[in-house]
């Protein structure tokens, strides 16, 4: 095993996030920072990027699959907290300040902004099955696996090179509930995240081509979200474990 006097050079690593509350970017940061102080890996320096916030319109939802972002502190507190650089940008010019750039949360990135740099996201659906928004609910509804894509970004949406793909287990007592915590906990936003040096160093791989090409979707309006939760069950058995 290296000593820390022997591992490699540190990195620089860019969060792209909002200059607003933000929960997965401190989850984020804070898994970072644990992984830092582990000396599991090589060692990140972290930079914070904060894109303007725009707030969306209140929706009437039958799921909400992801925790609500807002329940957080900003990521300029966060960033002062932990002595991190802290620097806005916009969706049409990010500094190029690091080796590689994370997408906790950000919307299109201009082509001029992401430029030649190495952005990585990592999308809550399985590309190119489910793109776009709610991938969650649509990979339901589609009957499609439901998964994570790890990639790079380019100025479509949710394409660019892949870096791995890894299916969200379904099991039988699962409800919509404990499948969509799981998605966002155990594989989208954080795990999956937090671990893509172990990913680009090519310990797993994924590609896009083992699954059905489906075109970007927008929010899942609340008539067909009805019949996505209906289609649960039968969900279940064709992806699921059940006993």
């Amino acid at each position: 095993m290296q000593s820390v006097d022997q591992q490699e050079p540190s990195l620089t690593l860019g969060i792209i996030t909002y200059g607003h509350a933000h929960l997965k970017t401190e989850q984020l940061i804070h898994r970072f920072l644990l992984k830092n102080i582990l000396a599991k890996c090589r060692k990140l320096d972290l930079v914070l990027l904060a894109l303007p916030f725009l707030a969306r319109p209140a929706r009437t939802v039958l799921l909400s699959h992801r925790p609500d972002q807002d329940r957080s502190v900003s990521a300029r507190e966060l960033s002062a907290r932990h002595g991190l650089q802290f620097l806005p940008c916009t969706h049409d010019s990010i500094p190029d300040v690091a080796d590689y750039y994370l997408v906790a949360g950000a919307g299109i990135i201009s082509e001029e902004a992401i430029g030649k740099k190495k952005i990585i996201n990592v999308h809550p659906g399985v590309i190119s099955s489910a793109r776009g928004l709610d991938a969650f609910k649509w990979s339901m509804l589609l009957n499609v696996p439901l998964g994570v894509t790890l990639h790079f970004i380019d100025a479509q949406v949710d394409a660019g090179e892949a870096i791995a793909v890894i299916e969200t287990p379904i099991y039988g007592d699962d409800n919509l509930e404990t499948l969509s915590r799981r998605h966002y906990e155990l594989e989208l936003e954080l795990d999956v995240a937090v671990e893509f040096l172990t990913f680009l160093d090519g310990k797993s791989k994924g590609s896009f081509a083992a699954y059905p090409e489906q075109p970007a979707r927008k929010r899942m309006p609340l008539e067909t979200e009805r019949d996505m939760v209906a289609n649960f069950d039968e969900y279940k058995r064709k992806f699921g474990r059940v006993l």
